[in-house]
Parts: structure tokens; sequence; C-alpha cells
């Protein structure tokens, strides 16, 4: 009986996690809330079921169920934080062309003539998938303390360009928001295969 919990319980997970990928890669181009909520809401009942009914995933499966979920945390991770950052601004702060945002030269802190705006915190793209990888690697491998040394190596690395306060805003909601959808995949996995 248990081998055929444990066979159901992978097949579940397996497909939760192919919806919750599809829907993102959906999501990637253009985050809205109804497949990123659906998306989302796999991930959380994946993880309630692995909470309520622990059962050992076979070893394929869980290898296959790892690579799911990291795919998951690192590519779901992106439109989620984009999608949350939009609503906490209302739209307000615009992106620029190299994964930063854009800001006029006196909230940027730059001293020039020039009208234009000035992009800060760029890379925030790759960044962010970076981070998410690292997050949900090292929940998977049992190893958590690694997220404040990616926390740190971020925060040091960002310090110089959180002046404005538009700066500040997007970096700590979108840390945060990116660190909670990878901790999330991370313990859904991690809770799933060992």
């Amino acid at each position: 009986m248990p081998a055929i919990v444990a066979a159901v319980l992978s097949i579940f997970l397996f497909f939760a996690l192919c919806g919750a990928l599809v829907l993102i890669i959906i999501s990637l181009r253009k985050p809205t809330t109804v497949p990123l909520a659906v998306a989302g809401g796999l991930v959380v009942l994946s993880l309630i079921v692995v909470v309520v009914a622990p059962v050992d995933v076979p070893l394929i499966m869980g290898l296959i169920i790892a690579i799911l979920g990291t795919a998951v945390a690192v590519l779901g991770g992106n439109p989620v934080t984009r999608r949350v950052l939009e609503i906490a601004t209302h739209g307000r702060v615009k992106d620029g062309a190299n994964g930063g945002i854009l800001l006029d030269a006196e909230a940027a802190g730059v001293r020039d003539d020039d009208e234009r705006p000035t992009e800060v915190l760029r890379g925030g793209t790759t960044i962010g998938y970076l981070e998410r990888l690292a997050v949900v690697v090292a929940i998977i491998a049992g190893y958590p303390e690694a997220i404040a040394i990616v926390v740190a190596i971020k925060g040091v690395g960002r310090f110089s360009e959180l002046a404005a306060a538009e700066a500040r805003e997007r970096f700590i909601i979108g840390t945060l928001s990116s660190l909670l959808w990878a901790c999330i995949v991370g313990a859904l996995v991690r809770s799933a295969i060992w």
C-alpha cells in the first residue's frame, strides 16, 4: 500500500510542478495575475500535500522533482517578483533596458546637467535568477544558512545604488518576493525528496 501512495504522490507532484512551470513560462513575457496565482496555488497545494502525507518519493522521481522544482523556483521568481513590484509601485517606476529601473538624475544621485533618466539596479533580472538558484539549491541540499550569505552579498553589492527611495523600495520588495518564492518551492522539493 505505501508504494502505491508514494507513486500517486510522485505523479501528483510531477504534474503539479509541470503545470506550474508551463504557467510560469507563459507569464515570463507579461506577468499577469491569474496564471501566476494558479502556479502559486499549485506550488502551495503541493507543499501542503507533501507535509500532510509524508511519503518517500522514489529516487529517480525525486531527481525529476528536484530538477522541475529548481526550474519553477528560478524561472517563476521573475514574473512573480515583477508582478509584485508592479502592484507595489502602481506602475510609477519604469524598467530600464538592462534589468534596472529608470530614475531622474537627481533621484539617482547623479550630478549631471543631462535630463535623461539614469538606470540604477542594473542586472537585477540576472541577479534574481542567480539568487533564486542559490537559495533553492541550498534549501534542497539542507543548508538554509546559505540564504544569509546570498542576502549579504546582494546587499553589499547594491549598497551604493540604494540612495534613492525608489531603488530601496524596489530592492527590498523585489528581494523579499524573490526569496519567498524560492524558499517555498525549495521547501516543497526538500520535503518531497528527503
